[in-house]
Formats: structure tokens, C-alpha cells, sequence
């Protein structure tokens, strides 16, 4: 999952591209973002780097000092983000705004929820909604653990020798897009371009269409998928809402829904997986917690969840009316970049937000957003956490890293955070 050069999130490469493409400019000719928009994509190993922090300190609502024609607001304070991203009638979220009413129709268009306002929103939700309740994703309960156990005896034979064994690509990779294809009802073999496909729409540095590239081969790929689920639906996602919605749901929109769900729960898992292995080993209490008992399993994933929030920034907002956030007036037109990791550190929710606590009783994070885009697959993350994290620390008790922490290799600059690589010893 590594790339030649750290990564810069979507939202900001979509938002030079959909500005600089009206002048005619080439954004893959851009080399330089101001530091202001790029800090709240920075950190210092696990933590937001303390610029951020102290932003949010002094001014929950900032404007960022970007060469476009429109305002563009950093959102830090977890009241403020709240607020935006439950403003759902002020704000819009769709598409066109990044790339114009003619990009949209582009088969770069990702479709699915995240860029979609109601009323296609509220009734491609409606579509997903049933399938990710708890009664249905239950189905998914036995094959979940089967994953795990099968990830950690994979683990278990290459760590045999007293070999290091790379936690992220033996074991946070796999679950999350074994899941997926579980739950899509998509071959097993396609596993590798899920990854693939996933990592490289956070990828600009490698040219300034690489993103879209992804967004499009993705996109022709659940075409293909979808075709052959309409021919003989089968028991995932896909063939349950064709079983059941028939084509009152067009084959594109259903490919954008998976395409979706594949963004959405694959990497943001993958990287929690790795990065809440990491804050178990680096203290012995947290992982003998872990180990020892199951009651502690909801409260540990959810503080992990907080701490962590490995989605920094939610997907950009685009003032619909002049408004009042926070004593702060934002004008129609105004572009709002919500800072969710940020907000999850906001020192009014309690003490030492920046520190991870288990046993803190908190208001709810915002590691999976808020508002009408909230993630829809909050509740299968949390079953994979859940089940991931104390078969991990029970199969190996005595696992430890296998390098010092300050050569680990985080990303530099990402929409989702996460790390290369997390070699460890299993000990015995």
C-alpha cells in the first residue's frame, strides 16, 4: 500500500482540479500547496501534529489562504463540526461542485453516497440502510471470525521462526477486503485489485488524474459486476437489493454503491487495524486488557476509534446560503473542510483528549462522521475491530515490535491515515 510519494487527499486534489480545469491549468504541473491546508493531513506518529491544536484553540472556524476564487474554511472544533455536517440543508455535498456539471456526467463520477445530496441521497441510502442493520449483518458474524482465525494462523506460520511478521499486510489488509468481497458477493480472486484500486484514489502526487483514473477502473469493474448479478443474483449486498428493488435501481447507481462501500470499509479498516495494534503494544496495561477480558473490547475499539480517527477530513461542503457557524459568517458559494481529527481532540469534550483512554466517558466521536453522510458501514467496522483486536493479542500474548517506534514509516500526507508497515515478533 506504500506509494512513491506520501499521499495528498481527495478533497483537496478534486478541488484544485474542479477550480484550475475551468483556466485550463494542469494540476499535475501543481508542486506547491500552502502549509495551511496541508496541516491538518500532518501528524507526529499517532497525534494531529499541535499546530492543529492549537488552531482549534484559537479559532475553531479559520479561513485557509487558497488560490481560488472562493472561501475555503478549516472546521477544527467538535461543536462546529457537528454543526456543519448536520446542515445538511445547508450544505451540499454533491459532485458537480468539484468538477462541473459536465465532469459529472464523466464516468469518473463516483455516484454512491458521499458526493450525492437528497433527494438521490435519502433514496440510495434507503437502498443500502437494510443491509448493513445489525439483523443483517449477523449473517456475516461467523465468516468474520473465520477471517480472523485464518489471518492469524497465516500469521502464525510465517512468524515461526522467530521471522518479523508485517501486522499490516498479513493481517489489516486482508480482513477488511475479504469482508468486503463477503459482503459484495465478489470473487476472492479480485482481492488484490480492491486494494489496489482503493489506495490509489488517494494518490495525486502520481499525476493529477490518478484519483479519477482509480475512481473510473473501479467503477468499469462493479459494471461488470453488476451485469452478471442481474443475470443470477447472488446472496451480498448486490444481489439482495437487485432481488429486491429490481430496476427501480439502475445498474450504474449499483455501482457506485459498491464502489462506495469498497472507499469506505476497506482502507479506513485496514488502517484502524494496524494503528490500534500499534497503541495496544506500545503499552502492556491496554494489552493485557485486551487479552484478558471481552467487556473490555466495546469500550477499547470505541476510545480507539476516537483517537485515532483515521479519516482526518471529511469530504468537502459547499455553503448552499449565507449562515452563522460558531459566530463565524460563511457566504453561499463558500467551500467548509471539516477537520474530524481534530474535533475528536477538542479539549472541551473532557481532559486530556490527546491522550488514549479507555475508561473516559465522552461525548460520541466523529471517527465516522455525522449528519445524513455518517458512515453507513459504522457497525460492520465495529464488528471487524471487535473481533480482530483480542484474537490478535490472545493468539500472540507476547507479541512485540519488531523495530524501535521512531523507525516506523507513517503517511505523510493522507485523507485516511495509516501506516506502511508494522513489523512485529510474535514471541514463544
Amino acid at each position: 500500500m506504500t506509494t512513491l510519494r506520501s499521499r495528498i487527499i481527495a478533497w483537496a486534489g478534486r478541488l484544485y482540479l474542479a477550480r484550475t480545469r475551468k483556466k485550463g491549468f494542469d494540476l499535475s504541473r501543481m508542486s506547491f500547496l500552502p502549509e495551511s491546508v496541508l496541516m491538518p493531513l500532518r501528524r507526529d506518529g499517532l497525534d494531529p501534529v499541535p499546530e492543529l491544536g492549537a488552531v482549534r484553540e484559537k479559532e475553531p472556524i479559520t479561513k485557509l489562504p487558497v488560490p481560488i476564487a472562493a472561501n475555503v474554511w478549516l472546521v477544527t472544533g467538535y461543536d462546529e463540526v457537528k454543526a456543519v455536517l448536520g446542515k445538511a440543508n445547508a450544505f451540499s455535498s454533491d459532485f458537480t461542485h468539484l468538477v462541473g456539471k459536465a465532469g459529472a456526467e464523466a464516468e469518473q463520477n463516483p455516484g454512491g453516497l458521499g458526493f450525492a445530496d437528497p433527494p438521490v441521497h435519502t433514496r440510495l441510502r434507503r437502498l443500502l440502510t437494510p443491509e448493513f442493520t445489525m439483523r443483517r449483518l449477523s449473517r456475516l458474524t461467523p465468516r468474520i471470525h473465520e477471517i480472523v482465525e485464518e489471518r492469524l494462523d497465516a500469521m502464525e506460520r510465517a512468524g515461526k521462526n522467530g521471522e518479523p511478521v508485517d501486522i499490516v499486510q498479513a493481517f489489516a489488509l486482508p480482513i477488511p477486503s475479504l469482508v468486503i468481497c463477503e459482503l459484495l458477493g465478489v470473487p476472492y480472486e479480485d482481492r488484490a485489485d480492491f486494494e489496489r484500486l482503493s489506495a490509489a484514489r488517494f494518490d495525486l502526487f502520481s499525476g493529477a488524474n490518478a484519483s479519477f483514473g482509480a475512481i473510473s477502473e473501479s467503477l468499469q469493474y462493479f459494471r461488470e459486476v453488476v451485469k452478471k448479478q442481474r443475470k443470477d443474483p447472488g446472496d451480498g449486498l448486490l444481489g439482495m437489493i437487485v432481488k429486491e428493488h429490481g430496476d427501480s435501481v439502475s445498474d450504474e447507481e449499483l455501482a457506485g454503491l459498491a464502489d462506495g462501500v469498497l472507499t469506505g470499509g476497506f482502507e479506513t479498516t485496514a488502517s484502524m487495524l494496524a494503528l490500534g495494534a500499534l497503541v495496544l503494544l506500545q503499552d502492556p496495561d491496554h494489552f493485557a486488557a485486551l487479552k484478558d477480558g471481552d467487556e473490555a473490547v466495546e469500550r477499547y475499539v470505541e476510545e480507539l476509534l476516537r483517537y485515532l480517527t483515521v479519516v482526518q477530513v471529511a469530504f468537502p461542503r459547499f455553503a448552499r446560503e449565507d449562515l452563522e457557524i460558531g459566530g463565524v459568517r460563511i457566504a453561499a458559494g463558500d467551500v467548509v473542510l471539516c477537520s474530524l481529527s481534530g474535533a475528536d481532540r477538542d479539549g472541551g469534550l473532557g481532559p486530556d483528549m490527546e491522550r488514549f483512554d479507555p475508561d473516559r466517558n465522552v461525548p460520541s466521536h466523529l471517527a465516522f462522521g455525522y449528519g445524513i453522510h455518517r458512515c453507513v458501514g459504522a457497525e460492520l467496522a465495529r464488528m471487524e475491530l471487535r473481533a480482530a483486536y483480542p484474537a490478535l493479542v490472545r493468539r500472540f500474548p507476547t507479541m512485540r515490535l519488531a523495530v524501535e517506534p521512531e523507525n516506523l514509516s507513517f503517511r505523510k500526507l493522507s485523507i485516511v491515515y495509516g501506516i506502511d508497515t508494522l513489523p512485529v515478533r510474535l514471541g514463544g
